[in-house]
């Protein structure tokens, strides 16, 4: 029976106040010693940590006694309707009141969990996943990621990840613990394939993320938290690697609190750390928990060992005081100084979890099979099921065409991009350019009505694609059902192109494998082929039923580019373009161009590492070999002042000529938003309204190619006050031309710059190399924010230009004999030194004249 479902009845002490933990920095009477020297928010006091030695073992008990039985099911309780709250730094967190109960679902889908496992890159991740699938049933042998077997990891199914010991694509799975039916995907830990993480995060209900108990919350972690915040994930936290030399998973939890700025509290103390490693203790139900077998197979549960009844005591006393700040049935009864049970902490951590305004920590080492089990048995107690998430989409209006959606940027961009490489050669994959033909034959604007989704198989289908790939067998579409069934041979509207679909194959993944199923009901992940659609694109029954769409994923904007062109004329066909427009319509991040001036193909994604990824896939999976020049910064051009413009255009050849004027302002866009932003403030009809849009598109046009250098323009509001017409010879063409001139005419006067990507970096070295490690960092223009010591190793977090950060791998690994190693994320762009603004306008001079020769 599960540890934290299995409810013995026993009530906790009565508490009148918080029990005070000792001020000494150790205590031999009870075998304890301080782990962590952070002070606590809200005055709270680091818990302790057991250091006990292990117990010898007197009995193996079987886990097949109850393995594979359900965990009793936890009450089920809605997350609120739609407040989205989120803890604060300052101050107490909002409380999470008790649920109304919702209707009645069917009981499969109220023991379905939808979770992704994330973190930061080496945090044990995809380890913690083989484990998984091993005890869930899924696998019959534990190979590891850099495994001398030469296997690796199951999840990991690309030969590329498994010679590289990284996941680069993520990879889904479906498994069942007890009667919980999990479908489960696994997310790339490093910054360049973040858009895995988005747009598994999407679609999913719950989320486990894995810190490691030596680094701590590090900035792939930050970045995890903000996509979990942005789509609304509640999150169970495994702290992993309690095993290794100097892990302190007080601190991790102290760091989870002040970074993450959430309500967080252990479920767990750990029975010995680093080597003495050997179990774990409930604190909820007061068992050890000891992980027997070869592979920690087998479940053995005793009583707490003396020496840690205090440290269990104080832990259970912080989780209780945690959840009366975050649970209102909790608080009450703290606050009464009523005994609190089993049953109501249980109860308590999963409406703070699913209101995420908690987050339960649990802990072990997934490499030394310890933990695993009872992170499952948490997945299941304290995760939501579809049923406990509120889903919304967009009601399209009636009157609207078919041949749009609301919120398919990404996908529109996707499909932009393949048309971009598909340009490259005459013979290429046509299907990203219907799709994008399709967007570009827009309806007007559609009226937003959001209603919420019920996950009932009886309800009209909603579901969305949030991933493609390209299989042995046609284009491999992954689907999220929200709404109703999808059953294979039925008839699907894709809403954004208005394409009728049969689906002629569904399948359930299991990594590289799949099993073929005949439908997928609501709440269910599976993935389908044969369809023509990109990521992000609403799919709906084509037979009726309201036409909806739902919100898309979020798409960063690339940071880094490089010319890519076939090292043979043979490999400059078909080939070369049909991989540059698979990838693009695989990934929204990997966007494909053609530079106007040097004719050269242009690709660009968020990183060095992201875009060697996809110069190795195309040599080794379509055979081209390429010619790759040096990486490129994408830098951005923006306004600092604001500046007005009056222009013309006239053109006249014999018989119908061009005229249109245009009058209005050009300024930063306000609050420092990055967003380009059209705003029509006409009076009167010097202007006909049917040119607007025309206005509108030059405006965006000339926004992507700025003046100064060459690079895309952001944050500038263009606003239109008046302008001229002529009954003849008018049109959109003529009004599009004089938006752009306008905007150049405003743009050299409004005192434009350039602003160069700046990266969040945190590097991980021994300490002894911590002043070469500084002074290099200090010599690529680093800021410097902060330099933290845990035993030998240091943690040094800057803040430092993309443009210095090329080489910056080899400088790193050579100055710390192999020992030291880095991650970097996109902070934002700042205005770059004048120095490298005039260094950038030279050479985009160059470029031009080069251009105007050829």
């Amino acid at each position: 029976m599960s540890s934290v479902a299995r409810i013995a009845g026993r009530a906790a002490p009565r508490l009148l106040r918080r029990p005070r933990l000792p001020t000494v920095a150790s205590s031999t009477a009870v075998g304890l010693r301080w782990k962590s020297a952070t002070p606590a928010p809200s005055g709270r006091a680091p818990a302790l940590v057991a250091v006990a030695a292990c117990p010898p073992h007197p009995s193996r008990l079987s886990i097949s006694a109850w393995h594979g039985q359900a965990p009793p099911a936890a009450p089920s309780m809605a997350a609120p309707a739609a407040d989205d709250r989120e803890p604060t730094a300052a101050g107490a967190p909002a409380r999470s009141p008790p649920a109304p109960p919702r209707p009645t679902l069917d009981p499969a889908l109220l023991r379905r969990r939808n979770i992704g496992i994330s973190a930061h890159i080496d945090s044990g991740k995809t380890t913690l996943s083989e484990r998984v699938l091993f005890y869930t049933g899924r696998i019959r042998a534990i190979h590891e990621v850099r495994g001398k077997d030469g296997v690796g990891a199951k999840m990991d199914s690309m030969d590329l990840e498994r010679e590289k010991g990284i996941t680069i694509q993520s990879a889904a799975t479906s498994a069942t613990w007890g009667d919980a039916d999990i479908n489960i995907i696994d997310t790339p830990g490093h910054v360049d394939f973040t858009i895995e993480v988005e747009r598994a995060l999407r679609v999913l209900d719950g989320a486990v993320l894995v810190l490691c108990a030596v680094s701590g919350v590090q900035s792939q972690s930050l970045t995890v938290d903000r996509q979990m915040k942005r789509y609304r994930v509640p999150r169970i936290t495994f702290i992993n690697k309690l095993d290794r030399a100097g892990s302190d998973p007080a601190r991790v939890v102290e760091q989870l609190r002040s970074k993450f700025h959430i309500a967080a509290a252990a479920l767990q103390v750990p029975i010995g750390l680093e080597g003495d490693l050997c179990g774990i203790v409930d604190v909820i139900t007061r068992e050890a928990v000891y992980f027997d077998g070869p592979n920690g197979e087998e479940i053995r549960r005793e009583a707490v060992p003396a020496e840690m009844v205090d440290a269990v005591e104080a832990a259970r006393a912080e989780l209780i005081e945690t959840l009366a700040d975050v649970d209102e049935v909790v608080g009450d009864l703290y606050l009464a100084e009523e005994p609190i049970s089993e049953e109501q902490i249980v109860a308590a951590v999963r409406r703070a979890t699913i209101a995420r305004t908690f987050t339960p920590v649990l802990l072990g080492s997934a490499l030394k099979n310890t933990g695993v089990q009872t992170l499952l048995d948490a997945v299941v107690a304290y995760l939501p099921h579809p049923g406990d998430v509120t889903n919304t989409a967009v009601l399209l209006d009636k009157g609207a065409r078919r041949g749009r959606g609301a919120g398919t940027a990404a996908a529109a961009e996707a499909a932009s991009a393949a048309d971009d490489a598909a340009a490259v050669a005459d013979e290429a994959d046509a299907a990203a350019g219907k799709a994008d033909d399709a967007v570009a034959a827009a309806a007007p604007e559609l009226a937003e009505r959001s209603f919420e989704l019920v996950p009932d198989a009886s309800a009209p289908l909603v579901s969305l694609a949030f991933k493609l790939e390209d299989g042995r067998f046609g284009q491999l579409t992954y689907i999220r059902v929200y709404q109703g069934v999808l059953r294979r041979g039925a008839s699907i509207l894709n809403v954004r192109t208005g394409k009728r679909t049969k689906v002629p194959r569904l399948v359930q993944m299991h990594s590289s494998e799949m099993t073929d199923v005949e439908a997928a009901p609501a709440g269910d992940i599976c993935a389908m082929f044969g369809m023509e659609c990109a990521s992000g694109d609403t799919f709906v029954d084509a037979a009726g039923g309201p036409l909806v769409s739902l919100e898309s994923l979020h798409v960063p904007d690339p940071v880094i580019s490089l010319a890519i062109t076939p090292a043979k004329r043979s490999d400059g066909g078909a080939a070369f373009a049909k991989a540059l427009a698979r990838f693009s319509r695989e990934d929204p991040t990997f966007r494909v161009a053609l530079d106007p001036e040097s004719k050269e193909t242009i690709i660009s994604g968020m990183g060095e590492l992201h875009l060697q990824i996809y110069v190795q896939r195309m040599q080794r999976e379509y055979g081209v070999e390429v010619t790759v020049g040096a990486p490129k910064v994408n830098y951005r051009e923006t306004v600092l002042s604001d500046a007005s413009f009056n222009y013309v255009h006239k053109k006249q050849s014999g018989g119908s000529g061009q005229f249109a004027g245009v009058i209005g302002d050009l300024a930063p866009t306000p609050g420092g938003d990055k967003e380009n932003v059209f705003v029509n403030k006409l009076v009167g009809n010097n202007v006909p309204p049917q040119f607007l849009p025309a206005i509108e598109k030059g405006f965006r046009e000339a926004c992507a190619d700025g003046a100064l250098t060459g690079h895309a323009v952001q944050g500038v509001t263009f606003t239109l006050r008046d302008g001229k017409a002529h009954s003849v010879d008018s049109n959109e063409l003529a009004f599009r031309m004089a938006s752009i001139m306008g905007f150049r005419q405003a743009y050299a006067a409004a005192g434009a710059t350039v602003l160069e990507p700046v990266m969040r970096v945190e590097v991980a070295a021994p300490s002894e190399f911590q002043g070469g490690v500084m002074g290099g960092l200090n010599r690529r223009r680093a800021v410097i924010l902060a330099s933290t010591t845990h035993g030998d190793d240091v943690t040094i977090e800057a803040e430092v230009p993309l443009s210095a950060m090329f080489g910056y791998s080899t400088e790193l690994r050579s100055g710390t004999q192999g020992k030291g190693e880095y991650s970097m994320e996109l902070l934002e762009h700042r205005p770059a030194p004048q120095s490298e603004i005039k260094a950038l306008q030279e050479a985009y001079e160059e470029k031009k004249m080069a251009g105007r020769k050829q």
